[in-house]
């Protein structure tokens, strides 16, 4: 993409991208009312979340879709209860019992798929990354922001209440002036799904092709991107990376490693590096600050403070003899009583229905993380510096 038409594209998302919605329904659900759930795309992400919502006090699974239909049955097979099963997501769409959907499909057909959703006057749930390019991102947040309907985003780590607790933490000033954050989330292995039919190839590995997907930056350090805009509270002005595929010479079309460097404001560098051919260190986010860091893995954190910080671990959070608590190398555990990330993302999903409440993930984080993916991907595909319009940060935020 031209420098040019990236321009454009990113001013003419800015003009809705910062724009409220108008919630308010003609009658808001009673907190004992059962929400009726549709899942359109039953692969790993959509059915492994069925047996959690399962799991959720008045949210109930009712219909299933998939255009795959050993995929279909497996969603079907892992619901708790009366379902229906369907190989055409508009024919969900039309069912009148369904009242919102999670829309786990491939990444290139998130926006039309919801926007078909908030045109049946369904309630949605996306799983990120919310949309692929300039105009899938616009068209979708246009959409959503003329909707009553409840819009989430599915970066689920913004639900949860350990990272929520970082952010605070980060924001108070407990670690000083932001630095830097350095995020990797490494693998070693090929990333691909099993296809027991070579006509299947495409939609069941369709991460490794571009047509589908925004490879590892999308699918994985997209959380990790959420994250850093959600604490900085800001978006990158720029970024640069470099990727290949170096490793897995088996077809694929997307990167199977990237490193990438987004700049942001007063001078804070985020780094995000993804592999495949090597483990080391798994998942991982530090933010480091002047006066200490922060490690973050899935469901744990640690504080880190600079200097002596044995004159600080007896102060931290009020707890007498943290020294005992401290884990070499890390820091100080943090102690928040949280749930699984996913299973709070779904239940925050169900409690932002019932009570006419915006998500905490909604339709701007999840664009303005959206497009940081997209800025990401021509950075490597086209080994440029890609920079966010000034225009877009001088917009009237939320």
């Amino acid at each position: 993409m031209k420098r040019r038409e990236f321009v454009k594209g990113g001013l003419a998302t800015s003009a809705v991208l910062y724009a409220a919605p108008s919630l308010g329904f003609e009658r808001i659900k009673g907190a004992n009312e059962t929400i009726n759930i549709g899942i359109i795309g039953t692969g790993d992400r959509g059915a492994g979340l069925i047996p959690i919502i399962d799991e959720i006090p008045n949210m109930r699974v009712v219909a299933c879709c998939d255009v795959i239909p050993f995929r279909l049955e497996e969603g079907l097979t892992k619901v708790d209860g009366q379902v229906k099963g369907y190989d055409d997501y508009r024919k969900l769409l039309d069912d009148q019992n369904v009242e919102a959907v999670l829309v786990a499909t491939p990444f290139n057909s998130h926006s039309k798929i919801a926007i078909s959703a908030l045109d049946a006057g369904k309630h949605v749930y996306c799983e990120k990354t919310l949309a692929k390019g300039y105009e899938g991102i616009e068209q979708l947040v246009k959409k959503a922001s003329g909707t009553d309907k409840i819009f989430q985003t599915g970066h689920q780590y913004h639900s949860s209440r350990l990272y929520a607790h970082i952010v605070d933490q980060i924001k108070a000033g407990k670690i000083g002036k932001i630095s830097a954050v350095e995020c990797q989330w490494n693998r070693n292995g090929n990333w691909r799904r099993p296809v027991p039919d070579p006509k299947w190839e495409r939609l069941i590995n369709w991460r490794m092709y571009r047509e589908y997907s925004g490879g590892l930056l999308a699918e994985l350090c997209s959380h990790q991107l959420d994250f850093v805009n959600w604490a900085l509270e800001a978006t990158p002005e720029k970024v640069m990376g470099i990727g290949g595929i170096d490793y897995w010479k088996d077809g694929r079309e997307t990167y199977d490693n990237i490193h990438l460097i987004y700049s942001y404001p007063e001078g804070i560098k985020a780094t995000f590096t993804c592999l495949t051919s090597n483990a080391m260190g798994d998942y991982k986010i530090k933010v480091l600050g002047d006066k200490g860091s922060y490690i973050l893995d899935y469901v744990k954190a640690w504080y880190y403070p600079e200097g002596q910080y044995e004159k600080e671990l007896g102060e931290v959070d009020g707890v007498s003899g943290a020294t005992v608590n401290w884990d070499h190398g890390k820091g100080l555990p943090v102690e928040i009583d949280h749930a699984d990330p996913s299973k709070q993302a779904l239940i925050d999903f169900k409690e932002s229905i019932v009570n006419d409440q915006r998500p905490i993930s909604d339709i701007h984080s999840g664009a303005k993380t959206a497009l940081c993916v997209q800025m990401g991907l021509d950075a490597m595909y086209h080994n440029e510096t890609i920079e966010w319009a000034s225009t877009v940060l001088s917009e009237k935020k939320p």
